[in-house]
């Protein structure tokens, strides 16, 4: 979802293609090394973030294992909103066409948007999709949801490839590539601030990095493992299907006369898929099987949220499994629930772990790898590639000074962002509502 539902409302608000250039270029330089300090952690420990933090470094860097649980719990809590709005299209899907859908709400797919993204049956499905999240992470099931993401992911990349090639088909898509993939060097150069912060943000939340989940399944690999070419694969795919989904979303935009990205905010995939959905050939069908699949794999990652959560009180607290599941599940439900009354909670949540805890989470890791114990990181990259000779030290060089110094920047920028958001939108909406 980081890819399907966020990336293309993010890159809006970026600007569009000055967005996906720095984003690119912070996911090669940043992004791969950064994945790596947290495979190290993850398999060199076994442990759940804090544990593994915890043995790595020992003494304060505990507490910033406590980060990482901290941030996927702000995550999850909405993320389970929305999931439950790719559920309630799947279920708007079911009642006839997405054409006939969009004209019972004034023929406008974002007045559509509007009205379901929030109110009785936004909390209503919030509350069946955590629900069921809190089961399966309570009674320990995993071989279900596995088999059937691993037919359903796929099924997601063609048709989002389809899509793709049916979007170049539209009148008017022409415009939709510009925007997405001719960068203004000049708009990159004055917007820095803003492209920096946004670009990390994204490329954090979209890698699982900042939040536990590498380090947690990290965890589990055998030391036969090559981390670099697993860490290569996990950002070719993942970053692929971001650019493609990008294919889909602009070009259909602007064939519908829809030229101002970013200011649909989160229901930027929403408003230009149902709109596609409502005029190709079969789009019931297809509108269906996306956001169904969608859904699953919503499901998928949200297990895995909730599991980084789990797995920290069951090792640390000694607490059975249904009861961390519950008991952590409520609390981030709970959290989420605001969200399903005003789309400025989204904003304040996301900001948040987005802007802030992601960037500092990863700042802490690579303070960790880079200064404190290297070798030890050296060490457990070579196992199940062989010796690095200078690539191992480069690594580690790139983590303590370049990468360090982005990060910095990055936060500092992203602080700044969310002070402005609170002073800004969010005192305007408490003056207005309070």
């Amino acid at each position: 979802m980081g890819n399907i539902w966020r990336f293309p409302f993010v890159t809006g608000e970026g600007g569009g293609a000055a967005f996906l250039f720095v984003y690119l270029l912070f996911i090669a330089l940043v992004g791969f090394p950064a994945i790596l300090a947290e495979f190290v952690v993850g398999r060199k420990t076994k442990r759940n973030p804090v544990g593994a933090l915890k043995e790595y470094g020992g003494g304060i860097w505990t507490y910033v294992g406590g980060i990482f649980i901290v941030t996927g719990f702000v995550i999850l809590s909405y993320y389970s909103v929305v999931a439950g709005w790719f559920i309630r299209y799947t279920l708007e899907g079911f009642r006839g066409s997405y054409a006939a859908r969009i004209a019972a709400y004034e023929g406008d797919p974002e007045i559509m948007f509007g009205a379901l993204s929030t109110g009785l049956d936004a909390f209503v499905l919030h509350t069946v999709f955590m629900a069921l999240t809190v089961g399966i992470v309570a009674l320990g099931i995993r071989q279900g949801i596995e088999l059937a993401v691993k037919v359903m992911v796929p099924a997601i990349i063609l048709l989002l490839l389809g899509l793709a090639v049916w979007a170049f088909t539209l009148p008017g898509s022409g415009g939709g590539y510009a925007y997405y993939l001719s960068p203004d060097f000049g708009a990159i150069t004055e917007n820095w601030a803003e492209l920096l912060p946004a670009a990390a943000g994204q490329a954090f939340f979209t890698l699982s990095l900042g939040m536990g989940v590498m380090i947690t399944y990290a965890s589990y690999l055998g030391e036969d493992r090559n981390l670099a070419s697993d860490g290569t694969a996990i950002i070719g795919f993942d970053t692929g299907i971001a650019f493609l989904t990008g294919l889909v979303v602009f070009p259909i935009m602007w064939a519908g006369d829809m030229t101002d990205p970013g200011e649909g905010g989160a229901g930027e995939i929403f408003v230009a898929l149902t709109q596609a959905f409502a005029e190709v050939t079969g789009g019931q069908f297809l509108g269906l099987l996306f956001f169904a699949t969608v859904s699953l794999a919503a499901l998928s990652s949200a297990i895995s949220l909730l599991e980084v959560v789990t797995s920290y009180v069951i090792d640390e607290k000694g607490i059975e499994r249904w009861q961390a599941a519950v008991g952590m599940g409520g609390v981030i439900y709970l959290l989420g629930v605001p969200v399903t009354y005003d789309l400025i909670f989204l904003d304040l949540l996301d900001l948040f772990a987005d802007a802030i805890l992601l960037v500092f989470g990863a700042l802490m890791l690579t303070i960790l790898v880079g200064w404190i114990a290297p070798k030890a990181a050296i060490d457990e990259l070579e196992k199940g590639i062989g010796p690095l000779d200078g690539l191992g030290q480069a690594w580690i060089w790139a983590i303590r000074v370049p990468i360090l110094i982005v990060l910095v920047i990055s936060l500092y920028l992203g602080v700044v962002d969310y002070v402005e958001f609170l002073t800004g939108p969010f005192a305007e909406w408490i003056d207005a509502n309070l």
